[in-house]
Formats: C-alpha cells, sequence, structure tokens
C-alpha cells in the first residue's frame, strides 16, 4: 500500500513558455510542490513530463522521493486530458489496487506540506478528496444571482460564500479511478484551503498577482535578507560572460560582457555594499574588466574560491552570512554551498540549480543577470 503523488508537467504551454520550470520567487515553479511533497507523508512522487528540459531540471533537485515519468506523445498534446496520463501511468506502472494516488497541479505552487498530509487523513474517512478555497464573491448567471438575495444583501463578514475548485489536489484510490476514468468519484471530501490559494497560474498576470501572494503568505519568513549583505561577488565566465571564447583569425581572444551588468555592481557600490569578481582564470582581459569597472576587489586564477572568500570575510570583519555570490559552474558549488545568498543564471549546470534554497535567475550568463540580481537586491 503506497501513497503515490502524481505531478503532469507538459512541455508545450501556449500562453507563457516553459511554464513548469520558469522561475517563480527564485525557484523553477515545479519546484515548490516537490519541496512541500518531500516532505510529506507521500512514499513516491512522480512528474510526468515530455520535455527533456524538464526532466533535467526535476532531478537537479535531487529529491529522494521524486522520479520522472517519460510520458508518451500521445497523451502529451494540447488536447489530452489530465485524466489520460493518469491512467497511462497508472497502467504503464501496474500499481496496485491498494494504493493511494495524489493528483498535484504544479499551478498551485502554494500548497504545503500540511495541506497535503491532511488531506490524506481526510482521505481515510471518504472515498476521494478535492481541494477548496472559500470564496467570499456574489455570483450571476442570466440577470439571476446564484448565491445571494438581492433584496438582502449580506454584508461580508455575515456571508457565508461560496466553495471554489482551487486544483491544488485531488486524492483517489486506484481502483476508482481505472473504473470511473476520473479524478474523483464516490463520496468526495472537500478539503479546504485559504482563500488565496484559489490564484492559478495560467496566463502572464496570474504569474505576477501569484508571486506576490507567495511572497506575503507562504515566503513570509524565508525570504531572502538582502539587509545583511555587506560583499557582493560574482563568477565571471557564464556569468558575467555567455561562457563562449572567441577568437580572430590572428588568435586573438575576447570575450562577450554586458554593460547592464557593469552598472549593477556600480548601483551596489552606491548602496554601501562592496563588489568583486572571483573567477579560476587568470587573464587580461579579465583584469582589465575588472578595472574598469572600478570594483572593490578581483580575484583571477582562484583554484580554492570558498578559502578565498573566507580570508576575505576574515580581513573585512564580516562573515560569509553577509555575502552574497553567482555562479554558474560546478567550480563554484563551495562557495554557492557556504554564502549568505547564492544565486544562479538560468543556464548554470543542473548541480548548481540544485543547490538548497539557490535563487534561480530568470537570465542567462552574459545576458545582465548581475543586473537582474542587484535590482531584486535594491527592490
Amino acid at each position: 500500500m503506497s501513497i503515490v503523488a502524481f505531478i503532469p508537467a507538459r512541455g508545450g504551454s501556449k500562453s507563457i513558455p516553459e511554464k513548469n520550470i520558469k522561475s517563480f520567487c527564485g525557484k523553477p515553479l515545479i519546484f515548490w510542490n516537490l519541496q512541500e511533497l518531500q516532505n510529506s507523508n507521500v512514499d513516491k512522487v512522480v512528474v510526468a513530463t515530455d520535455s527533456n528540459k524538464i526532466k533535467e531540471v526535476v532531478n537537479s533537485f535531487g529529491f529522494s522521493k521524486v522520479s520522472v515519468y517519460d510520458r508518451t506523445e500521445k497523451n502529451a498534446q494540447d488536447t489530452s486530458t489530465t485524466e489520460s496520463i493518469m491512467l497511462e501511468y497508472i497502467s504503464s506502472e501496474n500499481l496496485s489496487d491498494s494504493d493511494t494516488f495524489m493528483l498535484v497541479q504544479a499551478t498551485s505552487p502554494f500548497t504545503q506540506t500540511s495541506h497535503f498530509n491532511e488531506g490524506l487523513e481526510l482521505f481515510k474517512e471518504h472515498d476521494s478528496i478535492l481541494t477548496c478555497c472559500e470564496s467570499k464573491r456574489f455570483s450571476w448567471s442570466g440577470g439571476e444571482a446564484l448565491n445571494y438575495d438581492i433584496y438582502n444583501r449580506p454584508r461580508r463578514q455575515d456571508f457565508q460564500g461560496t466553495l471554489i475548485e482551487n486544483g491544488a489536489f485531488y486524492i483517489c484510490s486506484v481502483p476508482d479511478i481505472k473504473s470511473t476514468k476520473n479524478r474523483i468519484s464516490g463520496d468526495i471530501g472537500i478539503y479546504q484551503m485559504p482563500e488565496y490559494t484559489y490564484t492559478e497560474i495560467d496566463e502572464l498576470e496570474d504569474w505576477i498577482v501569484a508571486e506576490s501572494l507567495m511572497k506575503r503568505f507562504v515566503l513570509k519568513d524565508n525570504v531572502s535578507d538582502f539587509s545583511k549583505i555587506k560583499l557582493f561577488l560574482s563568477d565571471v565566465d557564464g556569468v558575467l560572460t555567455d561562457a563562449g571564447m572567441y577568437y580572430t583569425e590572428n588568435g586573438d581572444e575576447f570575450k562577450k560582457f554586458c554593460t547592464y551588468d557593469g552598472m549593477g555592481f556600480q548601483l551596489l557600490q552606491k548602496t554601501g555594499v562592496k563588489v568583486g569578481i572571483l573567477t579560476t582564470e587568470d587573464r587580461d582581459l579579465n583584469r582589465r574588466r575588472a578595472k574598469k569597472l572600478g570594483l572593490d576587489f578581483d580575484f583571477h586564477g582562484a583554484k580554492d574560491k570558498l578559502q578565498i572568500v573566507k580570508d576575505l570575510c576574515a580581513k573585512e570583519n564580516i562573515t560569509l552570512d553577509e555575502v552574497a555570490y553567482i555562479g554558474d559552474d560546478v567550480n563554484c558549488f563551495d562557495l554557492l554551498s557556504h554564502v549568505g545568498i547564492a544565486a544562479c543564471p538560468k543556464n548554470a549546470v543542473p548541480k548548481i540549480k540544485g543547490i538548497p534554497n539557490i535563487m534561480h535567475l530568470e537570465r542567462n550568463g552574459g545576458d545582465g543577470v548581475v543586473r537582474e540580481f542587484v535590482e531584486l537586491f535594491i527592490d
């Protein structure tokens, strides 16, 4: 008898490209549900996708309960139903009739571990469970009020409201899903969630609203504390550049830097934060760029980045918790794992993206990723 949490994550998305792995509050959208499910009472978490990119991102998190199921092309179309991929997985994996199946939607990132666990407890009393939230909005259809008396309009505080399905998760038994070909059936219990969880992410406008709600209600105690940062450092190749090495016919080497990043360093310095670069390479062109930017520190040929920053912290009389760093590759792993605020470009390698609590930025290296971080910092 197992509890399987199942998240459909199709690669195609018309309204918001790559929606399931687009950065949401500093992490890929799908991360939030996976993190909470990892800590819940479910036994196994399955992400069903047709996208190698989504597969790579999900695996990069390193959650022990999470695995990826390669859904068929047939059930990954715009017209494919959620039930079709549920039934495909149940049949393909030959799930036991004693198993509990929880459908979870990545577009509802507000769901927390306690919600999943309490929903599972409620399931013991019903044939299936769906999640709803209370809405105190007056509903109309065809010129008629559906849920209140227009001649006796209640005050909001006296109005019982209406329960609306929020799509966060559904729980049912495997045999009931197979027999009804539906996510819920029989005696349906309702697990009520807070009103803000009604917001689902289907359009870009929803995204903006949802991030604001996430920060206010879910992440209120976990928002990165930029105010403590006294030193900001950045890797060079793959962060300040696109990681490309360009050569002329004469063999001259050059790199492409983004001027927006240069202004980002200056904006941080104006706030009193010291800035610098830290690179494994030892090249004159990196030195010239550092000099032009007027950085407070520039380290070249850095083999042990963590030790260099530890020594710098001792000199500056600060701690690693007061350092922010952006890196993109495995030689940044140790430092990113120890600083107060760690961030990475969108195209960082999976091992870096999987560092706990690292900020996933929207831009690629060389496209102004430092400026993006600085703007978050200043805001």
